[in-house]
């Protein structure tokens, strides 16, 4: 990270809401059936576990997650440099927490805000 140029950041498309299976049909159904929300087609793999939706701008996941109790919210930021980003927020004492979900081979990275809410730090064209 250079001195003069730091990173910037910006809202993302994505917003993930972590649900556990109890609650999982009938929040599915909330966006479907009640508000109507359009299921674009997925370009991912998601699986039966996961439902996007369009949600003006953004698009809206709701993911299955055995391992919680209670619903989550995860956001998504964008930065046009991901390693000078983490060496910022690192520098900021903001907490990395990789290992809530497995991101694969990318520069994509989880952080949590101090209030526990997660958010995906990834560049711009990450979907």
């Amino acid at each position: 990270m250079t001195d003069s140029t730091p990173p910037t950041f910006t809202g993302g498309r994505n917003i993930a809401t972590k649900v556990p299976p109890h609650q999982w049909e009938e929040t599915v159904r909330f966006y479907r059936d009640t508000l109507g929300l359009r299921e674009p087609d997925n370009p991912y793999d998601a699986g039966p576990q996961s439902v996007g939706f369009e949600f003006g701008a953004n698009k809206l996941w709701i993911d299955r997650v055995p391992t919680i109790s209670q619903a989550e919210m995860w956001l998504q930021v964008t930065t046009d440099d991901t390693a000078a980003a983490a060496e910022l927020l690192a520098a900021r004492g903001v907490a990395r927490c990789d290992d809530i979900e497995p991101l694969g081979t990318t520069s994509a990275y989880w952080i949590s805000s101090p209030a526990s809410i997660v958010h995906l730090i990834s560049e711009p064209d990450t979907d």
